[in-house]
């Protein structure tokens, strides 16, 4: 597992719903696909409510990786 040095943001190029998901991956250097699979699975096992609640949360507290908000690099 790679950390990167970047701060946790949402992601901008693996996004299906608002990129929780994908941004943590990103971030980890996780595979995508297998975090969002693994996420799902979690969240069916525990009833899915609190999956849900969780995304939702992340959602609000994790800042968007869109380019345009994102400070200039240069």
């Amino acid at each position: 597992m790679r950390r990167s040095k970047a701060p946790l943001r949402r992601s901008a190029d693996h996004r299906i719903i608002a990129g929780v998901v994908g941004g943590i991956a990103e971030h980890f250097g996780l595979n995508v696909t297998l975090l969002r699979v693994v996420y799902v699975v979690v969240s069916i096992l525990s009833v899915a409510f609190p999956g849900i609640l969780v995304y939702l949360l992340l959602w609000i507290i994790i800042p968007s990786g869109n380019s345009e908000l994102a400070a200039p690099t240069s």
